[in-house]
């Protein structure tokens, strides 16, 4: 007999649980994450640790921004199941590394590679897909507006660092009388000019040669790095004696060489050579890391992987130098890699014709400084074309910079352009309303909640019960409005691809409150059954809202039936029902004594002619199958 019983409260607990995942589930599709995690709670409280429960738990917790507890679901999930599906285990990276588990988050991550091997996440492209070339040339949704700059020349300029608003950069425009054989123009000389602030394209004034008593020689100076101080500037200079006349190796070639300045006394002087230059390889095109501490540049010496290569070296506080070490596999290869530059992020940019491209110098960028396993990635169009693209720097708290290219359409050889980016945005907005008044609503909370189910954003209406979100461009949204006392009115809509355009979508929320009663969808039973289905308890949970919103709130349960079948039995069935749907409402923490009755009326108190013997469509019975939630305390 014991046993009996055991197995019994076995079956109802199992019946209970699996009840509200279901609930649970109906909440989760219809991105009602709060109520979702409560159920799923308490379903795991009873001990379900289904795949299903506890991964739901982290989607619900992931989903709405909570990282520490979408990892500690996802998690859970792993301890118990050992594997779960590749998608959740992405995400409970994700959760990892937004809370700082980084050492977590890449063991993880290995495991992953190990089963998701092409997963665009987890490499920037695929070298191997076949419109790789279309990708690069449609990189992002991202407007990148890009501008010729008002400085350029009819000759080369480029190599573009900007300082505490001043534009240092190389340009052929001097003087005629002494030309550089490869391209018939004059040696570059460094140059600097004012930016002027206030213009959405930037625009530079006081151009002139770069304020010096000693950088310009009547050869090539290029390539500009300056220390976060702004006390030191590396910069790239044909290789000169002490009377600045070119020297040359055994095979009449002249190289370049790294040099450095002081800023003294409001000019670049006091010129130094760098001890790590070669009299027969080039090194030249500085750049420095964030914090000072590393110098990067390009050689063509010999040991290296390709035509140029780049390299770093350690600058020691005491002002001397380590041994340059080559970048490796992960940057270099057998054509060149050129121009590095190293964002405050640590982001490391450089231009290679080695790596796959669209036509000669492609600017790229890597991580590798943050993970040597990190994969170079072609920023693709607009910033590359099928000519040189080079000299990239972005400014350090703004998604803007400069970049240089010989491209068609320019003023000069090479011409220095700006770029800013700025995402294909729309703007979704609305009024939130009273449905049976149409009277405008405050204190609406309304969700945007993207293609995955995750909620974006979040804003409480105000006066005018208006509401705003910025958007991303070709993407579907869906808009979810709750307020108190009211059901939630739900929109999806999907954006175009034009930049600008303003969606309206208005939320329309149905008053749960309307005279004496709670007024909610009608509740289906099963025919001849008394217990509550899902949809049933999902409808039930408008009515579980308004009681924890009114505490003191008391109520009293109607329940109804149609004519068809024996009126004594009807009344019993209707009253079984009206006592399902109390017991429902007091399963979720609303205490019995706010419940002053819950009776059934049977057929007794029909709203049409659908009387016993009368003939009446389908939909004319469901009229009087019906469930009233009257309020007999506020």
């Amino acid at each position: 007999m014991k046993t009996n019983i055991f197995s019994l409260l076995v079956i109802l607990t199992f019946s209970m649980s699996f009840g509200q995942t279901k609930l649970a589930d109906k909440f989760f599709e219809n991105f009602g994450y709060v109520k979702a995690i409560e159920l799923y709670e308490k379903a795991a409280a009873k001990g379900d640790s289904s795949v299903h429960v506890l991964t739901r738990l982290g989607d619900a917790y992931y989903n709405n921004s909570n990282s520490d507890k979408a990892a500690l679901w996802y998690g859970e999930a792993l301890k118990q199941h050992k594997k779960i599906d590749a998608e959740y285990l992405y995400k409970y990276i994700q959760s990892l590394r937004s809370i700082g588990k980084y050492e977590e988050a890449d063991k993880w991550f290995k495991e992953l590679s190990a089963v998701q091997q092409g997963d665009s996440r987890l490499k920037g492209y695929n070298p191997d897909e076949v419109d790789i070339y279309n990708k690069l040339t449609n990189k992002s949704n991202d407007v990148v507006k890009i501008n010729n700059l008002n400085i350029n020349s009819e000759k080369s300029d480029f190599g573009s660092y900007l300082y505490d608003d001043i534009l240092y950069f190389a340009s052929s425009r001097g003087d005629d009388k002494k030309v550089y054989s490869w391209n018939q123009e004059p040696f570059l000389d460094l140059y600097q000019a004012k930016l002027h602030r206030g213009d959405s394209i930037p625009k530079f004034e006081d151009v002139s040669e770069i304020i010096s008593n000693d950088i310009n020689s009547e050869y090539h100076e290029a390539s500009v790095a300056i220390t976060n101080d702004g006390k030191t500037m590396y910069f790239t200079r044909d290789n000169v004696n002490k009377r600045k006349r070119l020297k040359y190796d055994k095979e009449g070639t002249t190289h370049l060489k790294l040099y450095k300045a002081k800023w003294i006394d409001g000019a670049w002087n006091d010129i130094e050579e760098l001890p790590f230059n070669d009299e027969v390889y080039s090194t030249g095109h500085p750049a420095l890391s964030p914090d000072n501490k590393t110098l990067y540049f390009v050689s063509d010496r010999e040991g290296g992987i390709g035509q140029t290569d780049i390299y770093s070296v350690e600058i020691k506080p005491s002002g001397s130098y380590g041994s340059p070490q080559n970048l490796g596999e992960s940057i270099n290869t057998e054509g060149r890699e050129m121009f590095p530059f190293v964002s405050k992020d640590s982001t490391f940019y450089f231009s290679s014709d080695g790596h796959l491209n669209l036509g000669l110098l492609d600017i790229f960028k890597s991580n590798f400084l943050k993970n040597n396993n990190s994969e170079p990635e072609n920023l693709g169009s607009p910033y590359n074309s099928g000519y040189d693209d080079f000299a990239f720097f972005i400014n350090s708290n703004s998604d803007s910079g400069y970049f240089s290219s010989n491209r068609p359409g320019g003023k000069g050889s090479d011409d220095i352009y700006s770029f800013g980016t700025s995402p294909c945005e729309q703007e979704i907005s609305g009024v939130a309303k009273d449905a049976k008044t149409n009277m405008i609503l405050t204190g609406v909370t309304v969700r945007l909640i993207n293609e995955t189910g995750k909620v974006l954003e979040e804003i409480v209406t105000k006066a005018g019960g208006k509401y705003m979100f910025k958007v991303d461009c070709d993407k579907t949204y869906t808009l979810v409005g709750n307020k108190p006392d009211y059901k939630e009115d739900k929109r999806s809509t999907t954006t175009d691809g034009i930049s600008g355009t303003v969606t309206s979508v208005d939320l329309k929320l149905t008053p749960l409150i309307i005279d004496s009663q709670i007024v909610i969808n009608p509740i289906f039973f099963d025919f001849d059954k008394s217990n509550i289905r899902t949809d049933a308890q999902y409808e039930l949970e408008n009515i579980v809202d308004v009681m924890r919103k009114h505490s003191d709130m008391v109520i009293k349960i109607e329940s109804h039936t149609d004519s068809r079948g024996r009126d004594n039995y009807n009344l019993k069935l209707s009253d079984r029902r009206a006592k399902s749907t109390r017991d429902y409402i007091i399963s979720r923490g609303i205490d019995p004594s706010r419940i002053e009755s819950a009776i059934g009326y049977g057929e007794t108190q029909l709203l049409n002619e659908c009387a016993n013997g009368v003939k009446c469509t389908e939909e004319e019975h469901q009229i009087n199958r019906r469930s009233y939630f009257y309020i007999v305390k506020e």
